[in-house]
């Protein structure tokens, strides 16, 4: 059965975030809020993680998987950043906008799209993001909490630990989420492609 974390949305309990990223470093699978929608998360040390999302999400292996990251110093140790890409991601983030972007050596090569060799990125803005990374240390491996037959992703954390109750590790509940994804950018070839347009205004990079 997985834990549930009820926690405050803009000051989570030190105590909740510290047993959540326990279960994160000894190889969870946890659900978590973002300033988009929920998430599943995992750690980059955690090649089972990652399969695991692949089935509960009935994904195959161009899946772009998502490192999500504290802030721009981490970002840049994972993904290669000209001056004008880092001026225009720099100006949209925190917030709810993912960018694929070629991927440094830091990236192990089972995370990397397997025929671009690039990853997905992101900073969020969510105050309980914000304190799991920043107790983790390091990225989490995420990708969005959309299930196949579903249209839109489930917004509530009891809804999550009713329905996955046996296959993640935990659930991590600030009341209600949102039902956008992020908005996707693929910088693959050194300028932008919106590919996805959801809670972030795509307009920059149009």
């Amino acid at each position: 059965m997985a834990k549930y974390f009820d926690v405050h949305p803009v000051d989570p309990q030190p105590r909740a975030i510290a047993q959540a990223v326990e279960i994160l470093r000894s190889g969870g699978l946890i659900a978590y809020p973002t300033d988009s929608c929920f998430a599943l998360g995992c750690s980059l040390d955690n090649p089972e993680g990652k399969e695991r999302i692949l089935r509960i999400r009935r994904l195959d292996d161009k899946h772009h998987f998502t490192l999500v990251c504290s802030d721009f110093a981490q970002l840049g140790q994972f993904v290669h950043l000209d001056n004008s890409v880092f001026r225009a991601i720099k100006a949209a983030t925190p917030g709810p906008y993912t960018f694929i972007l070629p991927a440094t050596k830091e990236v192990p090569r089972r995370l990397l799209h397997a025929k671009k060799k690039t990853v997905g990125v992101r900073i969020p803005e969510h105050p309980v993001v914000r304190e799991l990374l920043r107790e983790m240390g390091e990225p989490i491996l995420s990708s969005t909490l959309l299930m196949p037959d579903d249209d839109e992703p489930m917004t509530e954390g009891w809804e999550i630990k009713d329905r996955l109750d046996h296959v993640i590790d935990a659930v991590i509940d600030s009341g209600e989420c949102g039902l956008e994804p992020t908005t996707v950018v693929d910088y693959s070839d050194g300028y932008p492609v919106v590919t996805r347009v959801g809670a972030g205004d795509p307009s920059p990079f149009e």
